[in-house]
């Protein structure tokens, strides 16, 4: 049994990282602000990270085998955790994200996230190191339904649910993903490991826009349509116009095993489909091939940040 501390953990991945580790037998305990309730059993600590004073009250005497950071956005919060964890922990993983390496698109809001988790990983990596470090470059986290709060894959079932086109590039490049369990179970593992630096989370088999519509589309016994836009347009969210897939080698050879996307896509696809139904639950219905049916009238398209 270890003792973790997860920052977050308050929503979407996060909840289920938590439930994983209490589950596996750790002593767990969340650190937030105070807006979410962990599950029964978990310890609760409340405090605003960016104060360093109060993060300091709040944790007390307390130690940890392993730190889990789910919300770390800037070098501040990072210098900040390096300092009050130091001595507190052997171990500390940040949720960090594929867009450090280029976002896409390069919104001014894309640029500031990502150079916000690329300089946090930089403070937390610079040397002499006060614990055991480990960055996760997560790829684009998919499923869950009502949890999936960025509406990503949502924006598509409902296009291709609705005939509506999707706007996609002329040759778009794939890129990678990963189902939220998934990436809750990779945290997990990566908590009780004992890698250090950089490594990239992604399920196998990276799908380019027009790959990911087909197996959507397949899943709901539509067709999917396509408008091509003009060179530099916006396009939909995982449309991209150059190379932008991560590469898992490294987590694989460390012996984490990945899911495939094309195996759990149609499980996020009902998953997003029953979301829709709205609070009543009403069931999805099925074609004679026992595909869902168009999705309800309530999933509309929506736009969708990266």
């Amino acid at each position: 049994m270890k003792r973790i501390l997860v920052i977050g953990g308050s929503r979407y991945f996060g909840k289920h990282l938590v439930t994983l580790l209490a589950d596996a037998g750790h002593a767990v305990s969340v650190l937030n602000r105070g807006s979410a309730v962990p599950p029964r059993g978990v310890g609760h600590l409340v405090a605003d990270r960016d104060d360093e004073e109060r993060l300091r009250a709040a944790l007390g005497g307390r130690t940890f085998d392993a730190v889990v950071d789910q919300v770390c956005y800037t070098p501040g919060q990072a210098a900040v955790a390096r300092r009050v964890f130091a001595g507190r922990t052997g171990r500390y993983v940040m949720t960090s994200t594929m867009e450090v390496y280029d976002p896409a698109p390069p919104t001014a809001e894309a640029l500031g996230y990502a150079e916000g988790k690329r300089r946090a990983e930089e403070v937390f990596l610079a040397e002499p190191a006060p614990f055991a470090f480990a960055t996760v470059r997560t790829a684009h986290v998919l499923g869950g339904g009502r949890e999936e709060f960025t509406g990503r894959l949502a924006h598509y079932v409902g296009r291709i649910a609705a005939g509506t086109p999707v706007d996609v590039h002329a040759a778009p490049y794939a890129t990678s993903f990963v189902h939220h369990h998934e990436i809750a179970e990779f945290l997990a593992w990566a908590a009780t490991g004992t890698f250090t630096g950089a490594v990239d989370a992604a399920s196998h088999g990276a799908l380019d826009v027009r790959e990911l519509c087909g197996l959507i589309a397949g899943r709901l016994g539509r067709p999917a349509r396509f408008r091509v836009v003009a060179a530099g347009a916006a396009a939909s969210p995982f449309s991209f116009d150059r190379a932008y897939a991560l590469d898992n080698s490294r987590a694989t050879a460390l012996g984490f095993r990945f899911g495939r996307v094309a195996d759990w896509l149609p499980r996020a696809v009902d998953e997003t489909l029953r979301a829709a139904a709205g609070p009543t639950g009403a069931p999805v219905t099925t074609g004679p091939s026992g595909r869902p049916r168009a999705a309800p009238a309530a999933l509309l398209p929506r736009s969708c940040s990266h």
